[in-house]
């Protein structure tokens, strides 16, 4: 009795798991999360060769290109209409190099332009297809 079921609990769980990853929240049901995309140079050389990351949560954003190790950080509106990050760097002689990120929600996406002084790119981010499990068991 009990070998018949587990396998019976274990389709209920994956079909369960795929299901909450086919019917992933839009970004004004809940804004807050993991966002991933591709940059897309549009100008200069930009990191696009790897996925970014835009992790949004109630009082703070940060966006990791191509999930570098340089974090640009900065804070929501009140509504999450605009998106904003940012990272000052200095270049040998002291002058500021600023990266910047902008993103908007667009409906169950994020749009966003990114730019430094040799780069200017645009992205479009999704909640990440891989974390089912955590779409299925919230946060």
């Amino acid at each position: 009795m009990r070998a018949r079921l587990l396998p019976c609990l274990c389709r209920a769980f994956f079909l369960s798991v795929g299901m909450s990853a086919a019917a992933l929240p839009a970004f004004a049901d809940k804004p807050t999360g993991e966002w991933v995309g591709m940059l897309v140079t549009d100008q200069g050389t930009c990191p696009d060769h790897q996925d970014s990351i835009l992790q949004v949560e109630t009082d703070r954003v940060a966006f990791t290109p191509a999930t570098g190790t340089l974090v640009l950080r900065g804070k929501p509106d009140k509504n999450f209409t605009r998106l904003h990050a940012q990272l000052m760097l200095k270049d040998k002689d002291g002058k500021p190099l600023p990266w910047v990120f902008e993103g908007q929600p667009d409906g169950d996406s994020i749009k966003g332009v990114f730019g430094t002084p040799n780069c200017r790119a645009h992205i479009v981010l999704h909640r990440p297809q891989g974390s089912a499990w955590k779409n299925f068991m919230g946060d």
